[in-house]
């Protein structure tokens, strides 16, 4: 897995570099600025980006913006983007721009290096991960809208954790429950949210999307 690195913060950039070398990752380039990372990008056409949201030179969505650009010019890069709070617009924008091998992770959880290193894993290998705080968080502040106010508990906890990017056997280990259960609520979930079978988009990153966005239909 060759990796690019954009992170403006020198300590966690070189101590991220560091990490994943040490588990016998490529690391093949580190930046510090949106025009270098396009650069490194483009001279060594890597697997993965690890992107800041907030570069210079304003430190507000640089580095979304480079993610997205980035993926135009290398169609198939595996983006995980860093940030240090949760923010709802970027998260949204992201899952926005496809459907896989996309994640969205708070910094404090590069901590956890089993967790971080698991959401790296999802996204290289065509998944998506969403930090469970970031999803917690989201629900916290949206837990009444009309659309999810559909749904049951249990349907809840079922999207929740296919917010995380969880695939349905996992979701079933979590919850305790059979792959059929499973199955069932993603059904009740789609019909809840009105997403018709015969719908273009993808309904699970759709589903997704909404309840990240805390809005359903109008």
């Amino acid at each position: 897995m060759r990796i690019v690195i954009a992170e403006d913060d020198p300590l966690l950039r070189e101590g991220l570099a560091l990490l994943l070398r040490a588990e016998s990752l490529d690391v093949v380039a580190t930046t510090d600025t949106p025009g270098s990372f396009l650069e490194a990008v483009a001279e060594h056409e890597p697997d993965v980006a690890i992107v800041d949201v907030r570069m210079p030179p304003t430190h507000t969505d640089e580095g979304i913006v480079a993610a997205v650009e980035a993926r135009r010019r290398r169609p198939g890069l595996a983006v995980l983007v860093l940030s240090a709070y949760v923010e709802q617009t970027f998260a949204t924008e992201l899952l926005a721009a496809g459907a896989g091998r996309l994640g969205y992770m708070l910094k404090e959880r590069v901590g956890r290096v089993d967790e971080f290193l698991t959401a790296l894993h999802r996204v290289a290998t065509g998944g998506t991960a969403v930090d469970p705080e970031v999803v917690g968080q989201l629900l916290a502040r949206n837990p009444h809208t009309s659309a999810l106010g559909r749904l049951s508990p249990r349907e809840r906890d079922v999207l929740a954790l296919m917010a995380e990017g969880l695939g349905n056997t996992a979701i079933a280990e979590k919850l305790v429950i059979t792959e059929g259960g499973v199955h069932k609520h993603i059904r009740s979930i789609f019909a809840k949210l009105d997403l018709a079978p015969d719908d273009r988009a993808d309904r699970r990153v759709t589903a997704v999307l909404r309840y990240l966005e805390g809005s359903g239909p109008k």
